[in-house]
């Protein structure tokens, strides 16, 4: 099969390597499309020892399984089904999770991948292929940072920092939950613009003298971050969307002195699943917007080098077979 190799700086090599074997518990899916992910540009600059990639949608081979020619999302965390934190119904925090697919195993820059049994999402037949890798981390990842919030703040002001896929994502899925006043900065003026063309009033700058009922940080940058607690208003909510390998906030006066709610959102559990479809089916036009390109797997070099430049939204690998 063919696959893509990250090298580091930039450079993405097109290889062909064994088709992967499903061990026990596992079967082999046909990788229909993996969408670009800020996260990726990580592997993309520094190199990785297998093939990124953890916004799949694919097609199960498994003759005889029950899912079987299913179309299917792979969630991400391998999660065990055992721990305290899975029993609870929190399979993105399992406790025992040894791999993330697409980080410490194979991911779906590649033909094929195998997929452990319980990381298998079926796609509901009117999710147009294409769409489907959105209810992993655009959607997914966004709406459970922004359930948590709502148990603090349900409504008010809201700012977003940083435009890209999860930052847009966060914008639709707060539109879903009725959200009406989002504010958007992002230092890049088309994403801004892009943002502004789904609703959202873009800011060049944000007003440091402004309080904000609810803030979004899906950039992972430090300003951001240092931005978000400051200008987050006196029993507020942060919601931090984006991530970085370090990270570092300076306690100024703004932060010290007021009491406010600081929330992490790493990835949403498999029971929010079936209302993150219905909020793509909800604003399905809006959504089918971000993705921007497609791409076969000799393309992936240069669709990398657009989307780090922020040219692109959430553009993607697309097979066809």
């Amino acid at each position: 099969m063919k696959a893509a190799r990250f090298d580091g700086e930039g450079k993405i090599t097109l290889i062909t390597t064994d088709k992967p074997q499903p061990k026990a518990g596992e079967v082999l899916m046909r990788v229909a499309a993996c969408s670009l992910c800020g996260s990726d540009l990580r592997p993309w600059r520094n190199g990785w020892p297998l093939t990124p990639g953890h916004e799949i949608v694919g097609v199960v081979e498994a003759p005889g399984h029950p899912m079987h020619l299913s179309r299917c999302l792979a969630y991400i965390p391998v999660w065990c089904g055992s721990c305290p934190e899975c029993q609870a119904g929190h399979t993105n925090l399992c406790r025992l999770a040894p791999e993330l697919i697409g980080w410490q195993r194979a991911g779906g820059y590649a033909q094929y991948l195998t997929v452990p049994e319980q990381c298998l999402l079926p796609v509901p037949d009117d999710i147009p292929t294409h769409l489907a890798p959105l209810l992993l981390d655009t959607i997914g990842t966004a709406a459970h940072g922004i359930r948590l919030c709502r148990k603090i703040v349900d409504s008010g002001r809201v700012l977003i920092l940083g435009a890209g896929p999860i930052g847009l994502g966060g914008l639709l899925v707060l539109q879903h939950f009725g959200f009406k006043q989002v504010e958007v900065f992002d230092p890049n003026p088309y994403r801004r613009s892009f943002a502004k063309s789904l609703g959202a009033v873009p800011l060049e700058q944000v007003p440091s003298s402004t309080a904000y009922d609810l803030v979004l940080e899906c950039s992972g940058k430090d300003a951001a971050r240092q931005t978000a607690l400051e200008v987050v208003r006196a029993h507020g909510a942060v919601v931090q969307l984006g991530e970085s390998d370090a990270w570092h906030v300076q306690e100024t006066k703004p932060i010290r002195r007021k009491d406010f709610y600081y929330i992490r959102s790493f990835y949403f559990p498999v029971s929010e699943y079936a209302e993150n479809i219905e909020i793509l089916r909800h604003l399905k036009p809006q959504f089918e917007r971000l993705v921007d390109e497609q791409v076969p797997l000799e393309g992936l070099g240069a669709l990398f080098t657009r989307f780090s430049a922020g040219e692109r939204i959430k553009p993607q690998l697309q097979l066809h077979y």
